[in-house]
């Protein structure tokens, strides 16, 4: 419907919640990862130890994650176009769901595994064992703090963060069961162990799979709240209602924000627009604002004025 009596405005203002590029911390965490999932096979095998073979199997599901996770950093650099007229950022959204659900098919794998040896312990041989699992805490220790600046701004590096976090827990766990089991020969406390460790890392992936279906429903992001949004701009000098008001991220690290102002006629223009997407970017973190202006006028009623329309 148009509307002759409004203004439109969008904010011409640099992004500094742009993405930093992990192209390089992706490249060496996919490279030193692959290596470490075929010698943890092979090893695996040759020691008779179905908890390094399962690890493995973990490992190059949180592989197949990074590359994931990389491909969408690409992608949702890419410029718009006319079909993409927001470019492609929302694939971080997708590759953050896709991870979340790589992190659960992988934890379901390895408790099924845990819950089978539970029941039916076998012997492993422990120093094998131990070794290569001890190399695992450390290439993903070092992969996980390639992440680690990044992952409080980009629900998209905190799955690989936390894919490579979880492995070196993995690690340490087999290395602790398999150092018990060499005491004692109890050869249960390595299944038991890797239980403790998927109940864990369930918790974290829980958040991160909460928080990514919410960004793919196009909910209001972490951290930004509505009511507080819609009370400052009520706030601004001149404005006498707002409505139509949308709050939704663009891409794991860009949030976008559309709303109609109802202001009397002779209302500051473009100064008081650029002024105010500012602001909305400094408090909230908000980097795309389109707003528009609609000049008080009760014989003109907007038909976006209800919140229940969209």
């Amino acid at each position: 419907m148009a509307h002759s009596h409004h203004h439109h405005d969008h904010g011409h203002h640099g992004h500094s919640h742009a993405p930093a590029s992990f192209g390089r911390a992706f490249a060496i965490g996919i490279t030193l990862n692959a290596g470490f999932v075929l010698v943890e096979a092979f090893y695996g095998v040759i020691a008779g130890s179905m908890a390094l073979v399962a690890d493995a199997g973990h490992n190059l599901s949180d592989v197949l994650g990074l590359l994931i996770a990389w491909s969408a950093s690409v992608l949702a650099a890419r410029p718009p176009s006319a079909r993409f007229t927001y470019g492609l950022k929302s694939s971080s959204i997708l590759a953050a769901l896709a991870n979340a659900a790589l992190l659960m098919v992988a934890l379901g794998a390895i408790t099924l595994e845990s819950v089978r040896r539970l029941l039916d312990p076998q012997p492993i041989a422990t120093g094998p064992v131990m070794v290569v699992a001890a190399i695992g805490i450390a290439i993903n220790t070092l992969t996980a703090l390639m992440f680690l600046r990044g992952r409080h701004h980009d629900i998209n590096l905190r799955g690989a963060f936390l894919h490579m976090a979880g492995d070196a827990a993995v690690s340490a766990g087999v290395v602790l069961a398999a150092l018990m089991i060499s005491l004692t020969r109890a050869w249960w406390i390595d299944p038991v162990v890797s239980l403790g460790i998927v109940a864990l890392i369930g918790w974290s992936t829980w958040g991160l799979a909460r928080d990514a279906l919410t960004m793919g429903l196009l909910g209001v992001p972490p951290g930004i709240s509505e009511a507080k949004v819609r009370a400052f701009l009520c706030g601004q000098a001149g404005v006498s209602a707002v409505h139509d008001l949308h709050i939704w991220p663009m891409s794991t690290t860009e949030t976008a924000l559309t709303a109609h102002l109802v202001m009397p006629a002779g209302h500051p223009g473009d100064m008081f627009l650029h002024t105010l997407a500012h602001a909305l970017e400094h408090d909230f973190g908000i980097c795309h604002a389109t707003v528009q202006i609609e000049v008080a006028d009760h014989t003109h009623d907007c038909a976006l004025t209800s919140q229940a329309v969209v």
